[in-house]
């Protein structure tokens, strides 16, 4: 049984044929690169350039697998949360699809797609705690079963990738700002500069007082030496990294010490954060976790996510409405 599913959340267009077995048969992903100019994500620009190439992503993934249409058994898309604009033309274009080809349509929670993204490549265990943490989104969840989620923590303002960005932007290193940072990181020492850390209860996470933190430090040392970003900006991006993923770590630690699950995987774009996927390697040897971390292609949005989810709401029945709206924001399921 063979899912199209295509992603267009935010800035990256992708197309994947998935199997029931997990096994990815052809997938394709544009990267849009209008927003470097502007520091950020732009969303109208984002949903003219989703509209652009999501037949073409489409197109080229059916090459890769050497596979037309018909050979598909229903169609997905990610339907939110997102950019509603960019958002829209993924649901619209499967919705076309679906009705064209009389095959089911699946309506995909984003951020479902990111929490079942670790069982492309691994067996995992049900329950498993999955640390979500992108540029948009920062959560600790249960996951108890597909459909079946328990939030425990999440973000009472900015979301680490942000944190990451904002940093890069006070550097001048361009957007998108964490693979710099990740990049200089390793030439830097993390024990160079010390940065303020949150002190918020249970396992919520809070990064806006570390960005004030690193902006007033910064504007004393450049008081002092007008070159000083030049001088320390691979100390900086490693002190920065250093705080960040401390930050994270110590909240699951303690999600892992309180729920008793030893089965930790990640998901989201600052998964492809070395520091952080070392941390993980590390929590492994030191406290004998099983973590499961994504491969690289994996770790920022992606159409196979949306697939091997579908996979599952198709076994379950879990069709949708073809006239079923988009979303921009999560209402009705809060555990997500």
């Amino acid at each position: 049984m063979i899912v199209l599913g295509i992603e267009s959340s935010c800035d990256d267009t992708g197309a994947a044929l998935v199997t029931d077995q997990k096994e990815i048969l052809g997938e394709a992903l544009q990267s849009q690169e209008e927003h470097k100019q502007y520091g950020g994500v732009v969303p109208e620009i984002a949903a003219r350039a989703h509209l652009e190439h999501v037949d073409e992503m489409i197109s080229v993934c059916l090459q890769r697998a050497h596979m037309d249409l018909s050979q598909i058994d229903a169609v997905a898309a990610s339907a939110g949360p997102g950019l509603i604009g960019g958002v829209v033309v993924g649901v619209m274009s499967a919705k076309a699809i679906a009705l064209a080809l009389n095959k089911p349509f699946v309506a995909v929670n984003h951020l479902e797609g990111h929490a079942l993204c670790a069982r492309i490549a691994h067996p995992i265990e049900f329950p498993y705690l999955l640390l979500l943490v992108s540029g948009g989104h920062c959560q600790i969840l249960v996951v108890k079963n597909v459909g079946e989620y328990q939030r425990l923590g999440t973000t009472i303002d900015d979301a680490a990738g942000e944190a990451f960005d904002k940093v890069a932007k006070m550097l001048g290193l361009g957007y998108p700002g964490g693979p710099v940072i990740d990049k200089l990181a390793r030439q830097g020492n993390p024990e160079a500069f010390s940065f303020a850390k949150p002190n918020i209860p249970g396992y919520d996470y809070s990064f806006s007082g570390l960005k004030t933190s690193f902006l007033y430090n910064l504007r004393d040392w450049i008081k002092d030496d007008p070159d000083f970003i030049e001088h320390h900006k691979e100390d900086l991006a490693a002190s920065l990294e250093k705080t960040i993923v401390d930050i994270l770590m110590k909240k699951l630690r303690l999600a892992v010490k309180d729920t008793g699950i030893k089965h930790v995987a990640v998901a989201g774009g600052v998964s492809a954060n070395n520091g952080l996927r070392n941390a993980f390697h590390d929590h492994a040897r030191r406290y004998g976790w099983t973590v499961y971390i994504p491969r690289f292609s994996y770790t920022t949005d992606n159409a196979a996510m949306i697939g091997i989810t579908a996979h599952f709401k198709y076994h379950d029945h879990d069709f949708c409405d073809i006239n079923a709206p988009a979303f921009a924001r999560i209402i009705a399921d809060p555990s997500l």
